[in-house]
């Protein structure tokens, strides 16, 4: 059974921006670090100070902020072989980084002592000893990571073991037991944490686990259900290779299922805000299937699960989806039956008395739509677009009577840089008896130039519409059979500033799918 106090240290700053794709900036960096603070993690790995500048930078601004619940550790690796801790350039600037604790990965393999780091076992035990108590002299609290600790242990157990028991006795607050290659399966990682327990009892243990094999929140949490103190992870999964073990759903996992107050309730309420919070700061898409705070997470499709859910909605959902910051969706599909339609107009607040008839046509018109290649499930502002224009006398604010698109080169090319190309848009605009508003307007491509033509017709009757924008623009092809003749789906997604919605269209044509996207953008923000 897990222990009744686990603690929670986020590595997001340091292993998590080792993955494929993320650059933190320094800003980026302590804006993740405050979020954090505010979930309520007791310990965030800032980063190698020793490493670059910025993680330099980072830890000079880190000395200003003022944390309410976290400490930050700064992380780097033992002595170097044949070094003092005092003439080593990397350990000193781990002591000039100031912070109230340090995190340090030393060699538990002997395989990767030899053969990876070239030194003797007896040095790699004489470097994590005398790095350990270098800075426990100087009052900092001290994580030993035993990397590679599986893989050693499996290669020679004895002085896998001895790593341990060096770190532990020069007085590591914990130690933690990396399986660094993710290969771990879940019992042949007991089995070698039993083993440490055993030799080491009267130490605290840690888990770090890298998702490899696909395990690595399933091993984290069978660490705990085993005894350990403490578990590291990455905010989403973020990290090398196939990242590390998620802490927001181990966080989860322990509120929820192992009923352990790692956070208050207030705190887990923002989990989905703090998922959403840093992927948008490492610029990364969201991942919508997440446990717990995926978009997807508590997302309804078929028509009898929609059936459930309207009775009760535990019926296919294992928490309340509120716990977490998250909601229930209901998606409109071809797959969908009418109480996904019912349940749809519930959540947009339209109370028009449709008729079962009417439902029934709507849903029609839906799949209809959709064998067209339109899609609603992720964009719901269309498809309330779609129901809205069916109830009696709703007024389209604008219609779009035709559109002329040209592309050429530009005349100029800057110095040093190709002749690029330059599209330019005319659109014929009617709003209401208004007569008919003819624009042009020149862009970055047609979609722009189209965009930007329209707005300008528009915006003299409604001003709102400078406020909104085009933030993600997502083309699909729907048949790769038919080449450059096929029909495509596009997605727009926009925002005013405070809310999001998106829009899609589909046609042969894709300045024409664009288009409709477009439109609908832009419609559903003025009947909002």
């Amino acid at each position: 059974m897990p222990t009744d106090r686990v603690q929670l240290y986020d590595t997001t700053l340091r292993d998590g921006s080792q993955m494929e794709g993320i650059s933190l900036s320094v800003e980026d960096k302590v804006r993740i670090t405050k979020k954090l603070d505010e979930l309520g993690l007791e310990w965030i790995e800032g980063g190698f100070p020793g490493s670059n500048q910025r993680d330099a930078e980072y830890f000079r601004r880190l000395q200003g902020l003022k944390l309410k619940n976290a400490k930050v550790s700064a992380f780097g690796g033992t002595r170097k072989p044949g070094l003092t801790c005092e003439a080593d350039p990397n350990i000193q600037s781990m002591k000039a980084a100031g912070t109230p604790g340090v995190t340090l990965v030393g060699k538990a393999s002997l395989y990767q002592v030899r053969e990876i780091l070239g030194t003797s076992a007896e040095e790699n035990l004489a470097m994590i000893s005398e790095t350990v108590r270098y800075f426990k002299e100087l009052g900092k609290t001290v994580f030993f990571d035993a990397e590679h600790f599986f893989d050693g242990f499996y290669d020679d157990p004895d002085y896998a073991l001895q790593c341990l028991a060096t770190a532990n006795r020069a007085g590591a607050e914990a130690l933690v037991l990396c399986d660094t290659n993710g290969g771990m399966t879940t019992n042949t990682m007991l089995k070698a944490l039993k083993a440490a327990q055993d030799r080491s009892k009267d130490a605290r243990f840690g888990i770090h686990c890298h998702n490899d094999a696909g395990l690595a929140v399933a091993n984290s949490l069978a660490a705990v259900e085993a005894g350990v103190w403490q578990v590291q992870g990455c905010v989403n999964g973020y990290g090398e290779r196939c990242g590390n073990a998620d802490i927001l759903t181990i966080l989860a996992n322990l509120k929820l299922k192992y009923g352990l107050d790692v956070i208050d309730d207030e705190q887990l309420a923002r989990l989905s805000e703090v998922s959403t919070y840093v992927s948008e700061l490492a610029n990364l898409v969201p991942n919508m299937q997440a446990p717990y705070v995926g978009a997807s997470a508590f997302a309804h499709k078929a028509g009898y699960h929609v059936a459930g859910i309207m009775k009760d909605e535990r019926a296919y959902q294992h928490i309340d989806p509120g716990l977490v910051g998250n909601h229930s969706r209901v998606l409109v599909s071809e797959l969908s039956g009418q109480r996904n339609i019912l349940r749809k107009l519930q959540d947009a607040k339209i109370s028009y008395p449709f008729s079962q008839d009417e439902i029934k046509g709507l849903l029609e018109t839906v799949k209809r739509k959709e064998s067209e290649g339109f899609q609603y499930e992720g964009a719901e502002a269309s498809f309330e677009l779609l129901v809205r224009r069916t109830i009696p006398g709703y007024e389209q604010p604008f219609v779009l009577e035709d559109f002329v698109i040209v592309e050429r080169r530009r005349a100029v090319a800057e110095p040093g840089h190709p002749m690029e190309m330059l599209a330019e848009a005319m659109v014929k605009v009617r709003v209401g008896a208004h007569p008919v508003e003819l624009m042009a307007a020149e862009g970055n491509g047609p979609v722009n130039a189209l965009d930007d033509a329209a707005r300008k017709a528009l915006v003299r009757f409604y001003p709102e519409l400078e406020h909104v924008k085009l933030v993600d623009y997502k083309v699909r092809i729907l048949d790769s059979q038919a080449a450059t003749g096929a029909r495509v789906r596009v997605l727009i997604e926009s925002t005013d500033g405070t809310r999001y919605w998106t829009t899609v269209g589909s046609s042969t044509d894709i300045i024409e799918a664009s288009w409709i996207a477009l439109a609908d953008a832009l419609e559903y923000a003025l009947g909002r």
